[in-house]
């Protein structure tokens, strides 16, 4: 995945490797370096890509490679230590972006817009296993369902997070979320109706009264709204 228009240009001393799959960030942090006068330096710049041992970040600091610098996540407080990697700069000589190396594994360096992503990630992988473990067709629906609904759910925790980092508004966020539930509620319910369909629920499934009064106190919601 390349960060950086096909224009750019990449400066490396070494190859970074990559030892897992990075995922798109809108992440602000500041950056502290020495250079080599030894003089302190500190400028912010915003990761654009990352993973448990290092990322991507879009500035303009004169770093060169193999700089150690410190790196602080401005939206959790969080500082690690890295390495310089990897400068790419612009047709016109100047610096837009570096690539990073953590000094160690730091998989909740990036926050929660990250583990989120990391996690919705490894649960596609999964739902890819499990549909050639030879489950039942309903497991299969049922997990991939879930799956669906959880990287959607997902995907509105980090649109909020990353519009509050970008002081754009996040009013907007909470009515994605109610639409969702009001499908994910029209999918449960079909599904529900091909149970009882097909005799999978009786009166003695467990929950079902739970079920019918919560049913009859939505539907005087739901007949108001067509009135």
């Amino acid at each position: 995945m390349s960060p950086t228009p096909p224009s750019s240009r990449a400066q490396s001393g070494a190859d970074e490797r990559r030892r897992s799959n990075r995922f798109p960030l809108v992440v602000p942090v500041s950056l502290k370096w020495k250079d080599r006068a030894g003089k302190s330096c500190q400028a912010e710049a915003r990761a654009l890509e990352g993973n448990a041992h290092g990322g991507y970040l879009k500035t303009s600091a004169p770093l060169v490679l193999g700089s150690r610098v410190e790196v602080q996540n401005l939206a959790t407080g969080r500082t690690t230590g890295a390495c310089v990697v990897r400068i790419r700069q612009a047709q016109t000589g100047e610096t837009e972006g570096v690539a990073i190396a953590f000094a160690g594994s730091s998989g909740d360096f990036w926050g929660p817009t990250f583990r989120l992503k990391k996690a919705t990630a490894e649960l596609r992988e999964l739902e890819q296993e499990i549909r050639s473990g030879g489950f039942h067709p309903q497991v299969l629906r049922d997990f991939r369902d879930a799956v669906d609904y959880v990287r959607k759910t997902a995907w509105a925790v980090q649109e909020w997070q990353e519009r509050q980092m970008q002081r754009r508004d996040t009013a907007t966020v909470l009515p994605l979320l109610t639409a969702e539930r009001v499908r994910r509620t029209v999918q449960l319910s079909q599904a529900i109706l091909a149970d009882f369909q097909s005799h999978q629920i009786t009166q003695e499934t467990p929950g079902i009264a739970d079920l019918s009064e919560a049913l009859a106190a939505l539907q005087l919601h739901l007949s108001a709204c067509r009135k």
